[in-house]
């Protein structure tokens, strides 16, 4: 697989521990995109300085933006498929290879799938996207998409979905998707979400405008 070909999003806020381990690995597959999200340590230095492409935002804008950053320059490179994977070291990068390999072969979207859920609400949201589309882990950050998928909504995500919207809008329509299963790696740090509380609201208010968004497309 030509690595040009390959895009992948790295949303990173106050990373700097982490990034340099996650830009080397991924960069084996892909052209690492890394969306410094208003960090205040090096988190950004550090990736440009490992070759990765940096967008920068004055100011903490939050995950989505992150991603929407992200998958606009993808766009922009004119790569045939994009990966999202988180910053923080949890992910198996080798599962980067059976991504694109599923992506290249045809299929629309790949999920990951966690072993383990960090938060309550997590688990409802899986629920809820299993019964309604057979989605597992809906909310894990691990997950690869042909860039039409994005062409076809013309932006990654409209209400702060943490990394859903793009995903069920194409799954919505019919689009096909594969999901791989990992084991998640103890992170280095506290986590960037927010503490138990607001962690769930967040959880929370995706999962309700999950439910009651109804999207502008047709069912292919």
């Amino acid at each position: 697989m030509d690595r040009s070909r390959v895009a992948i999003i790295i949303p990173a806020f106050q990373e700097e521990k982490n990034i340099s381990k996650v830009v080397e690995k991924a960069r084996r597959y892909g052209r690492p995109i890394v969306v410094d999200d208003g960090s205040q340590d090096k988190t950004g230095k550090i990736a440009k300085k490992l070759g990765a492409i940096v967008e920068t935002h004055k100011k903490n804008l939050g995950y989505d933006a992150a991603l929407n950053t992200g998958f606009k320059k993808a766009a922009k490179l004119n790569v045939d498929f994009v990966v999202t994977l988180d910053a923080d070291g949890q992910h198996k990068i080798l599962l980067l290879k059976k991504i694109i390999k599923l992506l290249d072969s045809g299929i629309s979207i790949v999920l990951g799938v966690r072993n383990k859920k960090a938060r309550f609400a997590e688990l409802l949201f899986g629920l809820y996207t299993k019964y309604q589309y057979g989605i597992t882990d809906p909310l894990c950050g691990l997950k690869g998409y042909r860039l039409e998928a994005y062409k076809l909504c013309g932006y990654f995500d409209s209400y702060k979905s943490i990394g859903t919207e793009l995903m069920l809008k194409n799954i919505f329509i019919g689009k096909s998707f594969k999901q791989v299963y990992f084991k998640v790696k103890n992170r280095d740090g506290k986590t960037k979400f927010g503490n138990f509380i607001m962690g769930n609201l967040k959880i929370f208010r995706s999962l309700f405008f999950c439910i009651t968004k109804k999207f502008n497309v047709k069912k292919l």
